[in-house]
């Protein structure tokens, strides 16, 4: 099993360079960032988790810089967001951006993407809340155009795009219904979630890996149905705290990869957590 990591990067953090480094040196597989572009003071949707809002969620580094520095430093370990909220987004220049980051770093970015959980933050970027399933799949349409071989127009419900000379282009052969980069989907388990994995994305990014003995079934059943291939359905809890029993458990589900969470801290406290999870190696 492969073994990631995730951090909220921010301004107070050990830096993208260090831990990187770090990672990769230690064998780790990859390292995943989240999105905020910001978080409104006046707000009143709930944090998902209870209680108040930790103020890293505010503080966060932009993923795809931070993902680049990583990139440059290292030559094995993957890279990827967990998640990019793609309806806050121009997916124009996010195809650009995801495509040259796919591009330098040799393929491998990996695409995790969601509808976010903040409605005031996504309102500020335009996005209307009822909509941003469907907005995000249009613009997964989109981007997948321009991501193409040949010039490819596309006309969706949100936006359209002419045929264009874009590139460079990511480094993934279509796969499927899918192209461009490795991509997961974030969300709680469901029918409409796992409707819309099966339609354009690679697999499922399940937040904390909670009851997932009673949804991959669930989530595989809409994947066949869909008349995707079963070998290629891809299963990446994410957020994990370990522990053996519980990664054990993943194993027998057919889960390849996990992403354990780190500390959003300094480097003494960050690296004592890669110590701690080097016995998951």
């Amino acid at each position: 099993m492969r073994i990631a990591t995730t951090i909220f990067l921010t301004d107070e953090t050990i830096t993208p360079l260090r831990l990187a480094r770090e990672l990769e040196q230690r064998g780790f597989a990859g390292l995943y960032l989240p999105e905020h572009t910001h978080i409104p003071v006046s707000r009143d949707t709930p944090y998902p988790a209870g209680g108040e809002l930790p103020p890293e969620y505010g503080r966060t580094l932009d993923p795809f810089v931070a993902l680049a520095q990583a990139a440059a430093v290292t030559e094995r370990l993957a890279l990827g967001t967990g998640i990019t909220l793609v309806a806050q987004h121009d997916p124009i220049g996010l195809a650009k951006q995801i495509a040259t980051l796919d591009h330098l770093s040799g393929g491998r970015f990996t695409l995790g993407l969601g509808y976010g959980w903040n409605i005031e933050e996504a309102a500020d970027h335009g996005v209307n809340w009822s909509t941003r399933r469907e907005l995000v799949r249009d613009r997964m349409a989109l981007m997948r155009a321009l991501w193409s071989v040949e010039p490819t127009a596309y006309e969706g419900e949100f936006g359209s795009v002419r045929a264009s000379h874009a590139y460079p282009k990511p480094v993934q052969a279509p796969r499927g219904p899918v192209n461009g980069p490795r991509t997961l989907i974030g969300g709680a388990a469901g029918p409409k979630l796992f409707a819309h994995i099966a339609r354009y994305a690679d697999g499922w990014l399940p937040i904390g890996g909670r009851g997932l003995t009673e949804s991959v079934p669930k989530l595989r059943e809409a994947w066949e149905s869909a008349g995707r291939d079963p070998k290629q359905l891809q299963v990446v809890p994410y957020a994990v705290l370990p522990s053996p029993g519980k990664l054990a458990h993943y194993a027998e589900l057919g889960i390849e990869e996990v992403v354990l969470q780190l500390p959003p801290a300094g480097e003494a406290e960050v690296l004592r957590a890669l110590d701690a999870y080097a016995e998951y190696l």
